[in-house]
C-alpha cells in the first residue's frame, strides 16, 4: 500500500538557473502552459495571461514556419480561451487529445470519459474540505489544495481508492499542489512523438519547456527525438516570467512582425 504524501510546503528557491539555448529556427517548439508559459495561480480558473505574449507566440508560430505547439493537462477549450484569437497546434490532457497542425482534432491515446461518479464523489469530500478545488476535465480528474494544504494525504487517499477501481487505466500524478488522477496510456512524450511526425514538426529539432513531474515524458521524448528537453527550475530559476522573456528575444532577434 502507498503510504500518503507528506504535507507540501513551499518549494525550496530554485538554484542559479542554466543557461537556455538559442532559438533556432529548424527548432519544433512544444510548450507546456501552467507555470511555463503562465504564473501558477491559486486556483486554475484565475491564471493570467500576460501583455504580450500572445503575440509573441504568434511571432514564434509565424518564424518556426508552423512548429510550434502547446503541450498541457489542461483541454483544448481551455487553450482556446486563454490563448485567444491565437489558435496553434494543441496536445490537451495530458496528451490524451490533439489539435493537429492542420486544425484536425484527434484522440491521441485509447482513452474513454471519466466516469461520472468519481467526479460526485470528489466533490462531496471536497466540500467537507475548505479551500481544496475540483477540476473534473474530459479524460482527468485534478484536485487541488494549494488553499488547504494540510489537505494533502485526503486528496492523495480520495483518488488512490478512486484509482483502485480502475487501476489498469489511470494513475495519479503529482503537480503543485494538486493530484490528478490520469489515463495511463496518455503522456506528452507520445504527443510529442505523435507531432514531430507530422508536417510542419517533422525533419526538425525539438525543444520541450516544462515545470513540473508531468511534464518529464515531455523532456525524455524531446531527448530521445534529438532535441533538448528543459526543466523551468534547472534553466530558468523556477521562473515563467524568465521563460517569457526568453521567447520574447527569440520573437524579436527572428524579425517576425
Amino acid at each position: 500500500m502507498t503510504s500518503p504524501p507528506a504535507i507540501e510546503s513551499s518549494p525550496p528557491p530554485p538554484g542559479p538557473p542554466s543557461q537556455p539555448p538559442a532559438l533556432r529556427s529548424d527548432c519544433a517548439l512544444f510548450l507546456d502552459l501552467d507555470g511555463t508559459l503562465l504564473d501558477l495561480a491559486l486556483t486554475p480558473t484565475a491564471v493570467v495571461v500576460p501583455e504580450g505574449l500572445v503575440d509573441v507566440l504568434r511571432r514564434l508560430h509565424g518564424w518556426l514556419h508552423g512548429a510550434l505547439a502547446i503541450v498541457t493537462g489542461r483541454p483544448l477549450d481551455d487553450i482556446d480561451r486563454l490563448l485567444a484569437p491565437l489558435v496553434l497546434p494543441v496536445a490537451g490532457n495530458h496528451g490524451a487529445s490533439a489539435r493537429l497542425p492542420d486544425g484536425s482534432q484527434q484522440a491521441l491515446a485509447p482513452v474513454s470519459a471519466l466516469p461520472s461518479h468519481w467526479i460526485a464523489r470528489a466533490q462531496a469530500a471536497c466540500s467537507q474540505w475548505p479551500g481544496t478545488i475540483v477540476e473534473p476535465k474530459p479524460y482527468s480528474l485534478a484536485l487541488h489544495y494549494r488553499l488547504a494544504p494540510d489537505r494533502g494525504p485526503d486528496v492523495h487517499a480520495l483518488l488512490s481508492e478512486l484509482a483502485r477501481e480502475r487501476a489498469d487505466d489511470y494513475e495519479i500524478l503529482k503537480a503543485h499542489f494538486a493530484f490528478e488522477l490520469r489515463p495511463r496510456h496518455a503522456d506528452k512524450g507520445l504527443a510529442i512523438e505523435r507531432l514531430m511526425a507530422l508536417a510542419p514538426f517533422n525533419g526538425r529539432i525539438p525543444i520541450f519547456i516544462g515545470d513540473d513531474v508531468t511534464d518529464e515524458s515531455g523532456r525524455v521524448a524531446a531527448r530521445r527525438l534529438g532535441g533538448i528537453g528543459l526543466d523551468v527550475a534547472d534553466t530558468f530559476g523556477g521562473s515563467a516570467a524568465r521563460v517569457r522573456q526568453w521567447l520574447s528575444a527569440a520573437a524579436t532577434q527572428s524579425g517576425e512582425a
